[in-house]
């Protein structure tokens, strides 16, 4: 399972603007040294170790991402936590 976001600001990354960012499902191991409740409660600090995980963005540009861009991430990621019906 995955998941696209479209920014709503581009994060630049050298002459390249990135204005799509694809998230794929946690396993296991990527969650490894994170509390699921952090992750859950859509911790900034949580999703700052576990988003360069399981996408192509770095911490570092994770930390230049507009707070809407920040909010739509986070609550991708929490999607993969709940079951298929929701």
């Amino acid at each position: 399972m995955s998941a696209k976001v479209l920014l709503t600001s581009p994060l630049v990354r050298g002459e390249m603007e990135v204005s799509e960012i694809e998230l794929r499902e946690p396993k296991a191991g990527e969650l490894r040294g994170l509390n699921n409740m952090d992750v859950l409660q859509m911790s900034v600090t949580a999703h700052r170790t576990l988003i360069p995980r399981i996408s192509s963005v770095t911490a570092n540009e994770f930390d230049q991402l507009a707070p809407a861009d920040l909010i739509q991430l986070q609550q991708a990621v929490v999607s993969f936590f709940l079951p298929g019906d929701q």
